[in-house]
C-alpha cells in the first residue's frame, strides 16, 4: 500500500508569497454583473490573465527555481508545457540567471512558443500532448542533469500557485466559493491549502474540459487515472493524468470537480470579451463557463470568485472560438439554401435575408453538388443574427418564401 503524501500547509503558501513579493503582480478582482444576474449571487473575477507572462504560472515556476541551490541552477532547468508554464519557467529562469529548455507538444500555439523563446528559453517539440512533452523533459533531465520544473506536481509549485488564494481572501474577505480551471491540479491544490486554512467553510470548486477530464474518473477510483486520449480547445488544461501530489490535495480539500464542453468554453470566452472587455484563453474561461451554463450552481449567499487563469490565446484560435461562441449562442448560422439557377435569384435571396435584418458574412454557390436537381443551385451562407429567436425567424422566413434551407454541420468549427 502506498504511503499517504504529505499535504502543504498555510505556512508553505505564505513563505512563497514572501519570495514572490517583487516578482508576481497582485492581480485585479473585478465584479461581474452578467454572472451575478445569471447565478443570483455576487460574482467576482480574479484576473490572473493580467499576471506577468499572461497567467498564474509564473508564481509556481519562480518559487520552484528560486529554491534551487546555486549548483542546481548552474545545471539549467527543463520544463514541459503547452504554453503558460513554459512562459512562466522562461521568465523565472531569466530573472534568476539560469538557462531553460522547454518541451512543448507539436501544435502548441505559436504565440506561446514565440513568447517562451522571447523570454530566453530554448524550445523543443515532443509528442502531441503535455504528457508526451513531460516524458521528454524527464528524459532530458536524466541525460543532462538539468532540474525538472514540473508544471504542477511539486510542493514549491503548488505553494506558489496558492498565493492566488491569499490575494483573493484579502480582496474579498467574505468569499463563499472559489472556482477555478483544473488541468494537472497545481493551482487548485495551492488555492485549497490556503483558502481552507484561512476559511474552513469556503467552497473550492474545480472545472475541467469534458474532452480532457482526468479528475472525475480518478476521484471515483480513489487514485490518479490516465486518460487514453484527450481533445479540447483548452490546451492549457489538457492534462491526461493528475499528479500524485496534486491528486492527494484535490481528494482531501476540494469540494467538487465539474466539467464543461468546448461549446461552453466558447460561450464563456465570448461573454468575457463582450461584457467585460477581457481577453482570456479557453482554459482561462473554464470557471466562467461552469457558472454561465449551470455546470456548477453556487449556493445562495456569499460571493463567488471565478479565476481567469490565463490570457495567452492564439489570435487565429480566438477568431475561431468567437465564431464558435456565436454559433453556440445562436448568433451565427451556416446555411445551405437551394434555389432556381436563374438570373436574379441570388439577389432575391440576399434581399430576403436583408429584410430580416441579418448580416451576411460570406456567400458562395455551387451547381456541382449531386444533391441538386437539374436547374438548381445551392447557396452557402454565413449569417450573423441577434440570437436564437432571430435565427429561427430568419430560417422560417426563407422557407415561407419557398427556399429549401438546411443548417450546415460546420456552423460551429
Amino acid at each position: 500500500m502506498t504511503a499517504p503524501l504529505d499535504l502543504l500547509s498555510l505556512s508553505d503558501v505564505e513563505a512563497a508569497r514572501e519570495l514572490l513579493a517583487d516578482v508576481a503582480k497582485t492581480t485585479p478582482l473585478i465584479t461581474s454583473r452578467p454572472l451575478t444576474e445569471i447565478t443570483g449571487v455576487p460574482v467576482w473575477l480574479k484576473c490572473e490573465n493580467q499576471q506577468r507572462a499572461g497567467s498564474y504560472k509564473v508564481r509556481g515556476a519562480y518559487t520552484r527555481i528560486a529554491r534551487l541551490s546555486d549548483d542546481e541552477r548552474a545545471c539549467g532547468v527543463v520544463a514541459a508545457s503547452a504554453g503558460n508554464h513554459a512562459q512562466g519557467v522562461a521568465l523565472a529562469a531569466g530573472l534568476l540567471g539560469t538557462r531553460a529548455t522547454v518541451f512543448m507538444p507539436e501544435g502548441a500555439p505559436l504565440p506561446k512558443v514565440s513568447a517562451t523563446k522571447g523570454y530566453g528559453a530554448a524550445v523543443e517539440y515532443a509528442g502531441t500532448s503535455v504528457d508526451d512533452a513531460l516524458e521528454a523533459a524527464h528524459d532530458f533531465a536524466r541525460s543532462t542533469g538539468a532540474i525538472l520544473i514540473h508544471p504542477f506536481d511539486h510542493p514549491d509549485v503548488i505553494a506558489g500557485q496558492g498565493t492566488v488564494a491569499l490575494e483573493i481572501l484579502e480582496q474579498c474577505p467574505d468569499a463563499a466559493t472559489i472556482i477555478t480551471a483544473v488541468g494537472g491540479g497545481g493551482l487548485i491544490s495551492g488555492i485549497a491549502v490556503a483558502a481552507k486554512a484561512l476559511r474552513p467553510d469556503i467552497r473550492v470548486i474545480g472545472v475541467q474540459a469534458s474532452g480532457a477530464a482526468a479528475y472525475p474518473p480518478s476521484l471515483a477510483a480513489g487514485a490518479p487515472q490516465k486518460l487514453a486520449a484527450g481533445a479540447t480547445i483548452a490546451d492549457g488544461i489538457a492534462v491526461l493524468r493528475p499528479g500524485d501530489l496534486t491528486f492527494a490535495h484535490v481528494e482531501k480539500l476540494v469540494d467538487e470537480v465539474v466539467t464543461v464542453s468546448d461549446e461552453d468554453l466558447s460561450a464563456a470566452l465570448l461573454i468575457l470579451l463582450e461584457r467585460h472587455k477581457t481577453v482570456v484563453e479557453p482554459a482561462g474561461a473554464a470557471a466562467v463557463a461552469a457558472l454561465l451554463t449551470g455546470a456548477y450552481v453556487p449556493p445562495r449567499g456569499g460571493p463567488v470568485v471565478a479565476i481567469l487563469s490565463g490570457g495567452n490565446i492564439d489570435p487565429m484560435l480566438l477568431l475561431r472560438v468567437i465564431e464558435h461562441g456565436l454559433a453556440s449562442a445562436g448568433r451565427f448560422l451556416r446555411l445551405a439554401v437551394r434555389c432556381a439557377d436563374r438570373p436574379g435569384q441570388l439577389a432575391r435571396l440576399l434581399g430576403e435575408i436583408a429584410e430580416q435584418r441579418a448580416n451576411i458574412v460570406d456567400v458562395s454557390h455551387s451547381r456541382q453538388s449531386p444533391r441538386l436537381s437539374f436547374g438548381e443551385v445551392e447557396v452557402a451562407l454565413s449569417v450573423e443574427t441577434r440570437g436564437p429567436a432571430h435565427s429561427s425567424a430568419l430560417i422560417s422566413a426563407l422557407r415561407d418564401a419557398g427556399y429549401r434551407v438546411a443548417l450546415l454541420a460546420d456552423a460551429t468549427p
